[in-house]
């Protein structure tokens, strides 16, 4: 497996991080943690430094105040691009994706023709998908949306595991801050897709989304029923945003 950095977002984790499980992950061959925290208020700076100090491949990355989940994967995946990197990717704190799923979707980049892997919740035979209803309708709603603003048929682009090759066009796409906080995945996969006039996108089958094996619901997510309805109000903007970056391009 290709070695590569593990952007971890935290917003008020003490309660809910896994010590022992990401101690395990950060152990893993060629993986390294960077955990993000996002101005919290809480113990999770203390306990996340407590974790770098009990494993040189973790970092940490602290935040002066919150500015949201987008925001934070941003400044950690450019700090981590900043330090070399060949592989970068992002991963929820509550650990709704097992690790070992964490490692399957980063080995999926050693195909030299995949730039982005994208984790998909997918329930089917064989797997493991425990989702509320109401949840999985309502994302069920975003994708559409999703895929009008991206001009191509995503599954599922709001899942927490996503990993993307170092490349010029991820370099670019990673400049500036987004427009939502939380539907900030769609955005980012339209800026690698579209490229800029300097940079040329990626192309649509060098992205590969990869149904996961497990997922579960973790109480205490952060995105309550008022900000997944504003995410999906934010997704016109967004929309606009990407037609516009379009237009530069061409």
């Amino acid at each position: 497996m290709t070695p590569g950095t593990v952007v971890v977002p935290c917003f008020n984790e003490a309660s809910r991080l896994d010590r022992p499980a990401f101690l395990a992950l950060a152990r893993q061959p060629g993986v390294r943690l960077l955990f993000v925290d996002d101005g919290s208020t809480d113990g999770t700076a203390k306990l996340i430094e407590g974790l770098a100090a009990e494993a040189e491949t973790i970092d940490v990355l602290v935040l002066p105040k919150n500015q949201g989940k987008g925001e934070a994967v941003r400044q950690g995946m450019r700090l981590a691009l900043d330090r070399g990197v060949t592989v970068v990717g992002y991963f929820d704190a509550d650990l709704s994706t097992p690790t070992d799923e964490c490692v399957r979707l980063m080995a999926v980049l050693d195909d030299p023709d995949v730039e982005v892997v994208l984790g998909s919740r997918i329930a089917m035979l064989g797997t493991h998908i425990d989702r509320q209803a109401l949840r999985h309708y309502a994302s069920r709603a975003f994708a559409t949306g999703a895929s009008i603003a991206l001009r191509c048929a995503i599954y599922d682009t709001q899942c927490g595991a996503k990993f993307f090759r170092r490349s010029a066009a991820l370099e670019a796409a990673l400049e500036s801050g987004f427009t939502s906080r939380w539907a900030f995945d769609v955005e980012l996969i339209g800026r690698l897709m579209i490229g800029t006039p300097g940079v040329p996108g990626l192309p649509l089958e060098s992205i590969k989304e990869v149904p996961l094996l497990s997922w579960t619901h973790v109480a205490g997510s952060k995105l309550h029923p008022a900000a997944m309805f504003r995410a999906a109000a934010q997704l016109g903007k967004i929309g606009w945003v990407l037609e516009e970056a379009r237009r530069r391009v061409r």
